[in-house]
């Protein structure tokens, strides 16, 4: 933890003026210097602090400073109820949580620095005695039925759910309750015996498991929603008398109270029966604010109107000076607040930063003093009191800070993507031998005189398909093309053999071709880049956002590859906006620097001019002369361009494919980056190819590709993948309206105001120039353009490009803006009749936005909910949800991930995709390439990958008149069990079955007999793969296990079957072992006598193969 000590007079009359019940006015702090003068008098002198700011973003900023600074337990967030001002009925929980942890400290009064703003002291609160009234106390040991909590919590106004990931939440499972209080980050654990109380814990929302024990837990109900006689107050009543508030621009404050207040009122006059309370009983206005300040010390940090202050005090601080990314800059700052008496600390956001910084300024050839550290604030400044100077690395590299919140937490855990791929009735499902299918549920079925648990499976013609539980992983859900409808065959038709056996075929030529190619190019030799120089330290260190792990990792591939003697050809995928452009140009700047010619590929004129942008922007100061090329050049300048590029003047040129025409010839190329790969043809790609034999490729894609995919891939191409969004940007607020011309018109008004642009997708092109008159005529001086694909290439590119360069406000437009236009200034969108695009359409046209750091709106235009379909309902609420970037690429991934496999393996995959379904067409095209793997490239590929090793048996199969399942009893919860009984068919090894088993304990309590076997059913398969058996039938009282077919298989041969045999020897009164005429020929078979339970059998067997399991 980084602290500051001040010495100087001003910090003592600081110290003074906050004894004192006076208004005091103090002027001169600056940014985070507020935060550490604060902070130095609160560890002299511990008391309650009330910071006020106008605005909830600049309260976060100040709260993130001080959580750093003091540590988390001193600081506590006073947020609003409401996640929009006054839509009473939209409470935020998450917040309402925070709120009722302050109201829990000051009843402790305990010292805290509490940060507020506005819109949350608008509110008024409860008084401690509603509060304790409406408090249940739990504790270890104490008498109490699960009745009486569960009445209570309805009372409260808890809802009851399956499973609790909200707080106002509460789940009955058995002797478990889980319960999500309001006094709490995590939910608790609440287990009983009988009606005692044996355990409590806190409990992850996530995974549902336990956190950490506890001995006593109060569960506290919505405190925004308590009915209450006694009078509220506001929070500023209940401060200890010594509190000091301390109040950014209390007019301002003063200003929205009274806006808020009126907006109150008249919601009340229209007779909504939300608010139940007048709104004086409610709400605070600017008059009684005043009055509860009247009786505290009140620091103010602006002039007021309404406030007078007695005595003025005088800091001398000034803003983090603006060095416009320019080390020389700031090297020559630090040095004369040196030779000035200064101390300089450079305050970085995390490690990585530190070390950044810490290698240019090495690599210097002057000494810089400094002293550097990881310390994330907002704002730096310069005390000229105390001499000190904190500079932040965001501010040094121009980059946007983000805060984080506790609330965003607890509102993106809650949000779990688990509803999008767990399976429901009526869902289409893949079977590996039957095909296509409906999910028809889980039901019990009676074998012999015990309950079985099954998967029921729907054909053509009603034919039902009963799957066993231990069959799980021959099934998968059906993922196709968004509303494509798979085709489904009667059962044993033998119409889904041959579909599959087309499909494998045809994987396996595509496969071929691309295992071919990666062989040639590992034949390659290239040239091998020396190690990086401090001007690519100086140029990475200046990245605008902080590196993602991902781009972090791809960055070290692609400089791995290009330092390597082997020549590269490496794919990078990534979302929009996810930073792959900065990966190219980094390895581009690399190329330049050891003195090679590079030569980036686009596929569109616009993409050209918006690539030479970039490059130039980030290039700026360095020794790089690049130049573009594209059918808007004039012939001269074309001319110039390819006689400069020839004599090597020319270091990185971009263009469309033109840059393949005979005419064009570099001097040294050693790079060629191709972006939104699959856009081109085969012949454009090989024609750049030729230009020059072992140069190194980068190719760029923003299509998905999926994660299954990329291991079968992996061994025909390099990947590699950028799936984790820029944690510094701005999530991009996003919000559903009908068509509505005063909020269109505000939010034009509001963007245009802080000098943005604004998109607006309307894609219907015959009535487009009526949307235009509309717009006109709401802001008659906006500049607005329009662009659809049928107008002239060169019209629609010229407009695109005035857009671009800022001579247009607002681009009306048709889906054409999907790909890849990037204006960093435009940050506000609408999509009218949003409800008729599909998930991936939505997010990628909202992945325009929100592209620098301002904060950035989407408005989706609907119709009313009512006149829409449940399916575009979905769509809608699902994007609007998952509002943070990248996160919409989790739902947009089941649209895109087939078109990503279809691009990268032909368009014609994607045809077979749709109709086996994807996760199928995914096990097919990792057999085709394991088989090429181990036959035709054999060679190839010795030594590489150890996983190669073919096993004889993908899965054993149990079959079974014994109970062996998750009674209902235990788990009532169909879709919950249904979940983990894929769970456990995907649990590899002994120490992930022993974390299952105790999860399953932690969350619903002992596990039952049934449970237990169920489990061990699990261990028998791992010993049956050891010694090849694929099949148990274990049934009235008898066990018989099936062999492989292949005798000639190494598995016989091995170590441990030879143990198993002679064991089975001595053992010859209880187990046969013979072999027997089946339909597929000889097989061995092994008979058990007298087996009436699963573990009896699990340890039998294992007495079989002693000494050999550790093999």
């Amino acid at each position: 933890m980084f602290k500051i000590s001040f010495n100087d007079k001003n910090q003592v009359y600081l110290g003074d003026s906050l004894k004192q019940n006076k208004n005091f006015l103090i002027k001169g702090l600056v940014g985070s210097g507020l935060s550490f003068r604060l902070l130095d008098e609160f560890n002299k002198y511990p008391k309650t602090f009330l910071l006020i700011f106008s605005e909830a973003e600049e309260a976060a900023y100040y709260l993130n400073d001080l959580e750093y600074l003091i540590g988390e337990k001193n600081v506590l967030f006073f947020p609003s109820s409401y996640r929009k001002a006054y839509s009473t009925q939209d409470t935020d929980n998450s917040n309402v949580l925070l709120r009722s942890t302050v109201l829990k400290g000051l009843v402790k009064n305990k010292p805290k620095i509490i940060v507020t703003y506005s819109d949350a002291i608008s509110e008024k609160i409860i008084s401690e005695h509603t509060l304790k009234k409406n408090t249940l106390t739990i504790s270890i040991g104490m008498s109490i039925s699960m009745d009486f909590i569960n009445e209570s919590l309805f009372e409260y106004g808890f809802e009851r759910v399956d499973f609790v990931t909200t707080p106002g939440e509460f789940a009955l499972r058995g002797g478990i309750i889980d319960v999500f209080s309001f006094s709490n980050n995590h939910p608790y654990r609440i287990e009983f015996f009988g009606d005692e109380v044996q355990s409590l814990r806190t409990f992850n929302i996530k995974n549902q498991l336990s956190i950490s024990s506890l001995d006593k837990i109060d569960l506290l109900p919505n405190t925004s929603k308590i009915s209450f006689t006694d009078k509220r107050k506001t929070i500023i009543d209940i401060l200890p008398e010594s509190s000091s508030i301390i109040s950014s621009n209390i007019d301002k404050i003063l200003n929205r109270l009274n806006l808020l207040f009126k907006k109150a009122e008249n919601i009340y006059k229209e007779g909504n029966s939300i608010l139940q309370y007048p709104p004086d009983k409610l709400f605070v206005n600017s008059n009684q604010l005043i009055k509860s300040l009247e009786s505290y010390n009140h620091l103010l940090l602006f002039r007021s109107e309404f406030i007078k202050t007695d005595e003025v005090l005088t800091f001398k601080q000034s803003p983090h000076p603006i060095f416009n990314k320019r080390f020389d800059l700031l090297v020559e700052h630090l040095n004369k607040n040196h030779n000035d008496g200064f101390d300089n600390y450079i305050l970085c956001t995390n490690n990585q930063q530190v070390k950044r910084l810490n290698d240019i300024f090495q690599e210097m050839e002057i000494t810089v003093h400094y002293k550097i550290l990881e310390c994330p604030i907002h704002s730096g400044f310069e005390d000229l009191d105390s001499k000190i100077a904190c500079f932040t690395d965001h501010q040094i590299f121009g980059r946007y800070h983000k805060y984080s919140l506790k609330s965003d937490n607890t509102r993106k855990n809650s949000l779990s993507l688990k509803e999008l791929t767990s399976m429901q009735i009526g869902d289409y499902v893949t079977h590996t031998d039957h095909g296509v299918g409906k999910f028809g549920g889980l039901q019990k079925i009676k074998v012999e005189e015990s309950n079985q648990e099954v998967i029921k499976i729907i054909y053509a013609e009603g034919d039902i398909l009963y799957l066993s539980i231990h069959s799980l992983y021959k099934i998968s859900k059906f993922r196709g093309k968004d509303g494509y409808l798979p085709k489904i065959y009667k059962l044993g038709s033998k119409s889904w053999k041959i579909l599959k056996q087309k499909t494998k075929s045809k994987v396996k030529s595509v496969a071929f071709d691309l295992i071919k190619l990666y062989a040639k190019r590992r034949e390659k030799i290239g040239y091998s880049c020396s190690p990086d120089s401090y001007l690519q330290w100086e140029l990475e260190a200046s990245f605008l956002y902080e590196d993602t792990p991902d781009q972090s990792k791809a960055t070290k591939e692609v400089k791995l590859d290009m330092e390597s003697e082997r020549t590269m050809d490496r794919l990078i995928c990534g979302d929009v906006g996810f930073g792959k452009t900065e990966v190219a140009i980094r390895s581009a700047f690399k190329a330049v620097d050891n003195s090679k010619q590079v030569a980036v590929l686009v596929p569109t004129t616009i993409l050209t001019f918006q690539h030479f942008k970039t490059f130039s922007k980030r290039l700026d100061k360095l020794p790089v002369r690049l130049d573009y090329l594209n059918r808007f050049r004039s012939s001269k300048d074309k001319k110039k361009i390819l006689e400069d590029l020839e004599n090597g003047k020319i270091d990185i040129l971009i263009g469309t494919h033109q840059l393949a025409n005979k005419s064009v010839k570099f001097k040294d190329l050693g790079l060629l980056i191709v972006d939104e790969e699959q856009k081109f043809g085969v012949s454009v790609k090989e024609q750049i190819r030729s230009l020059k034999t072992n140069i190194d490729v980068l190719s760029l894609t923003a299509t998905p590709i999926p994660r299954t995919l990329q291991f079968s891939l992996m061994s025909a191409r390099d990947l590699s993948i950028i799936a984790t969004p820029p944690p510094n940007r701005y999530p991009i607020e996003t919000e559903v309206i009908r068509f509505n011309e005063s909020i269109i018109r505000d939010a034009i008004m509001y963007e245009l105001k802080r000098s943005g642009q604004i998109f607006f997708i309307h894609n219907r092109v015959e009535n487009i120039n009526e949307v235009s008159g509309m717009l006109q005529r709401l802001i008659p001086d906006a500049r607005i353009c329009i662009g659809h694909g049928q107008m002239d290439g060169k019209k629609l590119e010229k407009t695109l490009i005035g857009f671009m360069e800022g001579e247009y406000d607002i681009l009306i437009a048709t889906t054409i803006i999907e790909n890849g236009l990037d204006v960093p200034n435009a940050n506000t969108i609408f999509i009218n009749n949003a409800n008729n695009f599909g998930l991936s359409d939505l997010h990628q046209m909202r992945g325009r936005v929100g592209r620098s750091n301002k904060k950035a709106f989407c408005f989706f235009i609907t119709p009313p909910f009512t006149s829409i379909s449940s399916e575009a309902q979905k769509r809608i609420n699902a994007i609007q949800q998952y509002s943070e970037l990248g996160s919409g690429m989790q739902i947009a991934m089941k649209d895109l991930e087939i078109r990503g496999a279809g691009d990268l393996l032909g368009g014609e995959q994607s045809g077979f995709i749709n109709e086996i379904g994807y996760d199928t067409y995914h096990k097919i095209l990792e057999e085709a390439v394991q088989e090429l793997k181990e036959k035709e490239f054999k060679n190839l590929y010795k030594g590489i990958e150890s996983s190669s090793i073919k096993k004889p048996i993908k899965e054993v199969q149990i079959d079974t008149d014994l109970e062996v399942l998750l009674p209902e009893t235990y788990i009532n919860i169909v879709s919950e069990r249904l979940s983990l009984y894929t769970k456990l068919s995907k649990v590899k090894n002994e120490n992930e079955l022993d974390d299952f088993r105790k999860n399953l304990i932690d969350r619903f309590g002992e596990i039952p007999d049934q449970g237990n076997e169920l489990l061990n059913s699990v261990k028998l398969k791992w010993i049956a793969l050891k010694i090849g058996i694929e099949r148990y039938v274990i049934k009235q009282g008898k066990c018989i296990g099936y062999f492989i077919e292949d005798q000639g298989d190494s598995i016989f041969k091995s170590k441990i079957f030879g143990i198993f045999l002679s064991n089975i020897q001595k053992e010859k009164s209880k187990i046969i072992l013979k072999e027997k005429q089946t339909n597929k020929g000889l097989k061995l078979v092994l008979e058990i006598k007298n087996i009436n339970r699963i573990d009896q059998l699990y340890n039998y067997i294992k007495f079989l193969t002693k000494d050999s399991l550790s093999l």
